[in-house]
């Protein structure tokens, strides 16, 4: 897993936990943790997919192609 995907799902981690410690205390400031919590499982997402493409894209260039 790439190193900005680690990052980011910590973070994602992180506000969850934030957002769930802040409902518990009856602060609505939580709402605002729930989406951080959705932008960082996003990247998480858009990272581990783009390493996997970058694996892919790279392993067909050096993969050699049959033409008949």
């Amino acid at each position: 897993m790439p190193r900005l995907a680690l990052y980011a799902l910590a973070v994602c981690l992180l506000a969850v936990a934030a957002a769930v410690v802040s409902f518990a205390r009856g602060s609505w400031l939580g709402v605002v943790w729930v989406l951080m919590a959705g932008l960082s499982s996003n990247m998480t997402w858009y990272y581990v997919r783009r390493a996997k493409l970058e694996r892919e894209a790279a392993s067909a260039t050096s993969s050699p192609s049959v033409t008949d």
